[in-house]
């Protein structure tokens, strides 16, 4: 069992990758991805919370996410919108009974300041042409992109030409 503490910090900044288990694709299908849209809709209208940037790949998922004033629990969230998915996805079930979905942990990292928030920010984006199912971040359907793009923090052909340098060295799969 690992040892390890994660850190809970109300109205905080938190970076997450999730990843499927035995990272089998799941979220290469379509329909898998509307029902993660829609599994966090429904997630966040019963306890909100807001999401800066996510980027959803075949087998895993980078987001950032920021929770409301005095609220700590990003990990309720988390297991709301797995379940979600799990009972609508799921087939098979390990010896605990659970669906086979997802990896049984997470990475979360609180964001400390502005400029950690723009470095997950540009992983995040960048992802899909780190793993080579995009060129450039503009042609990633499943990303916040675009949205980014709109509210001026990227201009359209940010990450076409080459890996930005200030995540050259983040490795966070």
């Amino acid at each position: 069992m690992s040892n390890y503490r994660r850190i809970f910090i109300p109205g905080g900044a938190y970076f997450f990758t999730v990843v499927t288990h035995h990272r089998r694709p799941l979220f290469a299908a379509p329909e898998n991805v509307a029902l993660l849209r829609t599994a966090f809709k429904t997630i966040m209208a019963r306890q909100p919370f807001t999401i800066d940037a996510i980027v959803v790949l075949p087998e895993h998922l980078h987001c950032i996410w920021q929770l409301p004033e005095g609220d700590a629990d990003y990990s309720g969230r988390w297991r709301e919108i797995k379940k979600y998915l799990s009972k609508r996805i799921g087939s098979n079930r390990n010896r605990r009974g659970e669906f086979d979905i997802w990896q049984r942990r997470s990475w979360e990292h609180l964001l400390r300041d502005e400029n950690d928030w723009k470095r997950h920010m540009d992983y995040i984006h960048y992802n899909p042409v780190k793993h080579g199912l995009a060129t450039s971040p503009a042609q990633w359907p499943y990303s916040s992109f675009r949205k980014a793009v709109a509210a001026g923090w990227y201009q359209p052909d940010w990450g076409a030409q080459m890996e930005p340098e200030n995540i050259r060295d983040m490795d966070c799969e």
